[in-house]
């Protein structure tokens, strides 16, 4: 009779509809010796959930941060800034009246390009305030 009885909360837990007082009764069948030898395979099963709960996770979890180095952006827009203005300054040496219209269609690209290269820094820089609100708000979860 037991047994028949184990079968059926065996049969309710696999799916799900027992109460909290039948999965404790299965429980101590399970981590008892006298487990019948065709439901052997669901002793594991208890045994690992009644030792789970009582390990902890002791290491701390290290969050990779992956921060733009402000310093090396600076440096690499001095660089773009100082070619330019060289070779703005060499460009304006060499040209005569006639290619003075090759120039200003230059410049007006230079200009563009440089206006799509600061719209494209500045969505960078949005997602990178979007990464540290993430940020922040992930360590407050955390900690």
């Amino acid at each position: 009779m037991e047994l028949a009885n184990i079968e059926k909360l065996l049969e309710k837990y696999l799916n799900a509809t027992t109460t909290i007082a039948e999965e404790n009764r299965l429980k101590d069948y399970f981590l008892s010796d006298d487990v019948a030898p065709h439901l052997q395979e669901y002793q594991v099963l208890f045994g690992y959930f009644s030792t789970s709960k009582d390990e902890k996770f002791t290491k701390t979890i290290q969050l990779k941060s992956q921060k733009l180095s402000w310093k090396w952006l600076s440096v690499a827009a001095s660089i773009v800034l100082l070619i330019s203005v060289y070779s703005g300054f060499q460009i304006n040496e060499n040209i005569t009246e006639r290619n003075r219209a090759e120039a200003e269609k230059a410049y007006e690209e230079s200009k563009m390009y440089f206006s799509m290269v600061s719209v494209n820094l500045n969505k960078g820089n949005d997602a990178i305030a979007q990464l540290q609100h993430f940020e922040k708000t992930t360590n407050k979860v955390f900690k």
